[in-house]
């Protein structure tokens, strides 16, 4: 299950370096009914993702295909969605942000149209890319109206405290609302359901929500864009798909070459162009890089827990989908309870100390599942409350990590290069879900419901491994720009 990208102020400025000024005439009600609007098409973006998640047991069992190939619908949706974030801010700034935001749910409301009248995989996974592009234009697009509508930075510290909110209920809500779906209605009614929410939201923005637009909107990068959709698809693409066709098949050595050649073109167009997609120069900080790794670690880490734990319950155990999804519940717990307070302990200390218990906790997770499943004697399931301990672990560090990274990221920019620093890390936010994903899927194929447990034990490594690599990123959390970082907020 990849969650979805918590976006931060930064991230809502990802193509221009100022918003435009605020509409005239937004009274305070006004201004929090927009607030709900947006803070509606976050919330559908992640039960989307979650509920999905937690049924792809019973769509498996509906289309007749195999877990392995199940990888493909959860990453079609965060492949795309990864590649498109920074071009549809950069849209929604030049052509209008309520009208980009509008697009996105009307794409994503016909998308999960199509994903629940799917009659095979291959139109599945063609319809959550639909989905992807519709999300792309919702989540960031939409805080970038909240920024827009509320100039007071009082009253925006608070919207986006009930942005952060809204992020974790959705994380909880998604696996248990997922799970009664499921065992009540089928796996075709896990998008049925976002069909009437859409049009609500729809019918909502065009009521209350005023347009808006960045007064210097940066030029689109074309080129850029389609050198990140290639390299993205075909790194998470190949990882998905080496268990069948074999690591070192002709299909797989072409692959690598491709992403070799595509990172090195990349790299050259990025460089060369005056307004890039990405700001390359960003990466000569060392704090930044770091930022970036830990984004995608914590990503990957997250992946990786809840669908092996999706899979595991299931398949191992016989849990129903309800009771599987209940089962997150202290993960999501960890997150909603530590992401609020580490956001205020960065602004306080800097972002050090909060990497530090980020790393500490997803380190001490890991390797409580990990042990968990090693000690466990064949053939019996793993001791519950333990498996409860190491979600809860797990939820705790993913909660305290965002904060930091971002400030880490974007500590010491000007706001010209913050919000394309912020940008740069929720993309990689949605590059490790998807990289976490396509690893939990190499892990467990082929394996028999009798081998889940053994086979789902180095993913646990994994996480502890993502969490150790958090350490040197709360390092870099001490330079100048992570002290500037806190002392601005």
């Amino acid at each position: 299950m990849t969650a979805p990208t918590p976006v931060t102020p930064a991230t809502a400025t990802t193509a221009t370096s100022a918003t435009s000024a605020p509409p005239p005439g937004l009274d305070a009600r006004r201004r929090w009914t927009v607030l709900a609007v947006c803070c509606l098409s976050l919330f559908l973006v992640g039960l989307d993702t979650t509920i999905v998640n937690i049924g792809l047991p019973a769509v498996g069992a509906g289309l007749g295909v195999s877990v392995h190939a199940l990888a493909w619908t959860v990453d079609a949706y965060t492949v795309v969605l990864t590649a498109l974030l920074i071009t549809s801010g950069a849209l929604a700034d030049r052509f209008g942000r309520r009208r980009i935001f509008r697009l996105g749910l009307a794409a994503f409301g016909a998308a999960s149209l199509l994903c629940a009248l799917a009659p095979s995989l291959g139109w599945l996974v063609a319809a959550r890319s639909l989905q992807g592009i519709g999300a792309s234009m919702l989540s960031p697009v939409a805080l970038a109206i909240v920024v827009n509508a509320m100039p007071d930075p009082k009253e925006r510290a608070r919207a986006i405290g009930v942005w952060a909110a809204v992020f974790g209920l959705s994380m909880a809500a998604g696996p248990v609302t997922g799970g009664a779906l499921v065992d009540g209605l089928g796996w075709r009614s896990l998008f049925w359901v976002n069909v009437p929410v859409v049009l609500v939201a729809l019918a909502l923005t065009v009521r209350h929500v005023p347009e808006s637009r960045a007064p210097q909107a940066r030029r689109l990068d074309l080129p850029g864009q389609a050198l990140l959709a290639v390299l993205v698809g075909v790194s998470v693409g190949v990882l998905i798909e080496g268990p069948r066709i074999g690591w070192t098949s002709p299909a797989a050595l072409t692959a690598y070459a491709v992403v070799l050649a595509v990172t090195v073109a990349f790299v050259r167009v990025e460089s060369r162009r005056a307004e890039p997609l990405m700001d390359l120069g960003l990466f000569r900080r060392p704090a930044f890089t770091g930022a970036v790794l830990g984004a995608v670690a914590v990503f990957v880490a997250l992946g990786l827990t809840l669908l092996l734990s999706t899979l595991y319950l299931q398949q191992a155990r016989g849990w129903s989908a309800l009771a599987a999804g209940t089962a997150t519940l202290p993960m999501a717990l960890g997150a909603i309870v530590c992401a609020p307070w580490s956001g205020r302990l960065t602004a306080r200390v800097g972002p050090r100390r909060p990497l530090l218990l980020a790393g500490g906790f997803l380190t001490a997770g890991g390797v409580c599942l990990f042990s968990l499943f090693q000690l466990s004697s064949p053939g019996a399931g793993a001791s519950l409350p333990l498996l409860l301990l190491g979600y809860l672990l797990v939820g705790v560090g993913f909660g305290f990590a965002n904060a930091p990274i971002t400030n880490t990221a974007v500590g010491g920019l000007p706001a010209a290069r913050a919000g394309v620093a912020g940008a740069i890390t929720s993309t990689a936010r949605q590059f490790g879900s998807a990289l976490g994903i396509a690893l939990a899927g190499i892990l467990v194929s082929g394996a028999a419901p009798a081998d889940l447990a053994p086979a789902v034990r180095p993913g646990w490594l994994l996480v502890a491994a993502c969490g150790l690599l958090l350490l040197p990123v709360a390092r870099a959390g001490r330079t100048e720009g992570g002290r500037t970082a806190a002392e601005r907020s």
